[in-house]
């Protein structure tokens, strides 16, 4: 099991490095120098050592956001810089190509950079491997991490105790508004304080018009089923049973939330109900969009930098009245090391450097929110961005994303039907009750279905 140290000690540990001087790494960590009364660790080379063999490792992005900008800031230049002997080689197949398919082709990937949910994707294709020995060999602090982060990735282990990732940084939502959209209309912008739901849909109503033969659309809520649901920690699963656990008064509210979304005049348009980033980026009718910070902030940029910028600000995402002053389940980008990989000391060194103040401060000031716990850090979100300078930076921090809800290791492979739940509200007619109740048939058969290939 991998080391939890106490408050006690990570507040002393805190002063160490205060005293040390501001920008340096935690004592003891792979991601601090190797200084007097400390080991020198593989990678590392004391006074009369040889210099290490070069290693190359290949690093895999799995069907999420990393931009090659980011790469290379976050990833590749960090990594040379502390191990020079160290190439960071990142897989780059046909568009399209995840895992499985990589796989299939005979690459295996040394690092994967995945959403946390991959956990168990790892375990199909018998690539998880964990972490906690190396954790405790480089006396790697894990209380560094964010608490809800790493209560999340925890989640994923059978006793709630092991890791068999990393994260490489938080992704917290926000809401994303076009000022183009709003001027047109002259509707007021969202409200620097977080709104609720239902004050959301209001505005939006006001932004949701035909003009000139262009249909114009004022809240996207679902862009997929997960980010609603998400907004109160909703799983679809119980995780000890795998039962479905989506007819209750909690799912109840998010499905006729959504309903109202629906019956918006002009929200469904033929066999279209959702507006995914397409809408917001390129086709710009879109004017709200709650979304992972990740997921947009990148590509708003490259507008920019190819003289078609959008105009947009930031606004906290809404909530439930309940839930207020959180954003919704922390969204977690994930490094894991594969069980195949030959390389595992350097590849969980890389992966520690990445965590290290240095350059988790390089991940903030271009625009991903830190993984570890250092407000400081955190506060230096978009500095270096040029598309995110004037924009209202201090929403962002006034909705907080929250632990992700415990898994069941089928959850993913049940997704489908609430998706399809989400069409029959939208396409269908179907009332709220019938959905749920539909939803929960169709999520148990599929379990018990699972449940009998799994034993065969």
């Amino acid at each position: 099991m991998f080391k939890m140290k106490s408050v006690h000690a990570l507040s002393l540990l805190s002063l160490m490095v205060i005293a040390a001087g501001c920008g340096q790494g935690p004592v003891n960590t792979p991601t601090g120098g190797a200084g007097e009364g400390q080991p020198v660790q593989q990678g590392q080379t004391g006074e009369n050592d040889a210099t290490p063999e070069p290693v190359t490792l290949t690093f895999f992005v799995n069907g999420i956001n990393l931009s090659d900008t980011e790469f290379r800031l976050m990833v590749e230049e960090p990594t040379k810089k502390k191990f020079p002997h160290l190439t960071i080689e990142r897989i780059v197949p046909p568009q399209g190509t995840r895992l499985p398919e990589l796989i299939a082709a005979g690459q295996i990937p040394d690092i994967i950079y995945a959403s946390v949910g991959t956990y168990y994707q790892l375990q199909e294709l018998n690539l998880d491997y964990r972490l906690d020995e190396l954790i405790d060999k480089y006396d790697f602090d894990v209380n560094r991490i964010k608490p809800h982060i790493l209560a999340s990735i925890t989640d994923y282990s059978e006793n709630g105790d092991s890791l068999h990732a990393l994260p490489f940084n938080d992704n917290d939502t926000i809401l994303y508004y076009n000022k183009d959209i709003f001027d047109k209309f002259g509707v007021p912008y969202p409200s620097d304080e977080q709104m609720t739901w239902d004050e959301a849909l209001e505005l939006g109503r006001q932004l949701t018009r035909n003009d000139n033969g262009v249909q114009y659309i004022g809240l996207e809520v679902a862009s997929g089923p997960a980010h609603l649901q998400s907004s109160l920690a909703l799983g679809t699963l119980d995780p000890e049973t795998g039962e479905a656990v989506v007819n209750t008064p909690e799912w109840k509210k998010v499905f006729e939330f959504q309903k109202q979304v629906f019956d918006v005049p002009g929200t469904v348009q033929g066999e279209t109900y959702l507006y995914n980033k397409d809408a917001f980026i390129t086709e710009r009718v879109l004017a709200m969009r709650p979304s992972y910070i990740a997921n947009m902030v990148g590509t708003l940029e490259e507008l920019r930098q190819a003289g078609d910028p959008i105009n947009w600000d930031i606004a906290p995402v809404p909530n439930f009245p309940e839930a207020l002053g959180h954003s919704k389940e922390v969204n977690i980008h994930s490094l894991y090391i594969s069980s195949q990989s030959k390389y595992k000391d350097e590849a969980f060194q890389v992966i520690a450097n990445i965590l290290s103040d240095e350059v988790q401060t390089i991940l903030s000031r271009n625009g991903r929110l830190p993984s570890i716990n250092n407000d400081a850090i955190d506060r230096q979100f978009g500095a270096d961005v040029p598309d995110l300078q004037g924009k209202k930076i201090d929403n962002i921090f006034k909705a907080r994303g929250v632990q992700l809800h415990k898994p069941h290791e089928y959850e993913s492979k049940v997704a489908q039907y609430v998706t399809d739940a989400y069409q029959s509200l939208a396409l269908d007619g179907t009332d709220v009750n019938t959905a749920l109740r539909t939803l929960e048939e169709n999520i148990n058969a599929e379990v018990a279905r699972l449940r009998a290939t799994s034993s065969k």
